[in-house]
């Protein structure tokens, strides 16, 4: 039976990353019409709505789903309110697009992917470094064995976008509303390294809070405190026992950037961005084989963004909006998806516990 539809309803629901990111990207698509808004403020969402060509704006995503012509979400709203929002789409029978971090923990993460399970609907996560032409001749070269076999995996994503002590206090200082590195990028992380190399089997962490209070705007900039993390130092082992070393920051002023090393027993790869304000753009790949000097890999042009955007991130999720489109054909999930959603979430929830209990490896 041919499930496809001709053309997709979408409901927007988050309107920062959701309008610089989510918009533009869903729009690439030619089946995709973003046909209603939501956001809380009803003057925001008709404004919104007026300046962006949207035919619709709501208040809640009760009424975004409520509406026939709607037959899928993007929600990219704060982690806190992924749960709810999912569940209710879910529920409603719509295709979701979810940001990452997936939810506050494992198991409302895994409720997610049951359901979506059970209806068959498709719920893609929006794990975008798949999708990066750098990453994916990364993944190409490590199938072709270029390294041999991995002796050790490096990660450094230090940045300083929360450098500045006078950012506000908001969702994003508060561990239980989703917010800190650990999510951030964090999740990011925790994905790929399952897509590069294998499944997580030990993860001890230690999580830091350098900045531990901000001000809150909405009340007088009072100080108020920090309870989610800005630095993370991760231990990762794989299950081919290969062991992971990952350093997270958001305070690192004039940081490294994101490196991935990855060192194995015939050669190396370096892949790499000191790019602090898109973390899309200006990843190049090096490589050596047999302890010679890194040299510069080509990206091929099969590879290459049939498009870019000023902002680098629209790119590679127009490619995982494809995924979405093709996975809402197929009604299934394809990866990335609820199920990789599933695994980042673990893998931050033994963060945490690991961090609790003095770095104490947890077993998964």
């Amino acid at each position: 039976m041919d499930t496809r539809m001709d053309t997709i309803g979408v409901a927007l629901v988050g309107t920062g990353f959701g309008l610089k990111v989510h918009l533009p990207a869903l729009r690439s698509h030619p089946r995709i019409e973003v046909v209603t808004v939501v956001n809380r403020d009803i003057a925001r969402a008709e404004s919104i709505a007026q300046t962006h060509g949207i035919p619709h704006f709501c208040t809640t995503i009760e009424a975004a789903i409520d509406r026939p012509n709607v037959q899928a979400v993007s929600i990219s709203t704060p982690p806190f309110l992924h749960y709810d929002m999912a569940i209710a789409a879910l529920k409603a029978h719509k295709h979701i697009f979810l940001e990452k971090p997936t939810t506050l923990n494992e198991s409302q993460a895994q409720t997610l992917y049951n359901l979506a399970k059970q209806q068959n609907l498709a719920a893609t996560m929006n794990f975008e470094f798949r999708y990066i032409p750098a990453w994916q001749r990364l993944w190409e070269l490590l199938q072709e064995e270029y390294v041999g076999k991995i002796r050790y995996v490096k990660i450094d994503w230090l940045v300083g976008g929360r450098a500045d002590a006078n950012r506000p206090w908001n969702w994003y200082a508060q561990r239980d509303q989703g917010g800190g590195a650990l999510g951030a990028i964090g999740s990011h992380v925790f994905d790929y390294v399952d897509w590069l190399f294998g499944e997580v089997q030990s993860v001890s962490a230690r999580l830091s809070t350098a900045i531990p209070v901000r001000p809150d705007p909405l009340d007088n900039n009072v100080l108020k405190p920090v309870t989610s993390d800005d630095t993370c130092n991760i231990v990762l082992e794989i299950k081919s026992q290969i062991p992971v070393q990952i350093s997270l920051s958001s305070i690192a002023l004039a940081g490294r950037g994101h490196f991935v090393e990855i060192y194995g027993d015939r050669g190396t790869l370096v892949l790499g961005s000191d790019h602090l304000t898109d973390y899309v753009h200006g990843f190049t790949l090096r490589g050596s084989q047999k302890g010679q000097p890194l040299e510069t890999l080509e990206i091929p042009d099969r590879l290459a963004f049939p498009k870019t955007w000023e902002d680098g991130r629209i790119a590679p999720i127009v490619r995982v909006i494809d995924r979405w489109v093709e996975s809402m054909d197929a009604r299934e999930m394809r990866s990335p998806s609820l199920r990789e959603g599933v695994v980042s979430q673990r893998i931050m929830d033994a963060c945490y516990q690991s961090n609790e209990m003095n770095q104490v490896a947890i077993k998964l």
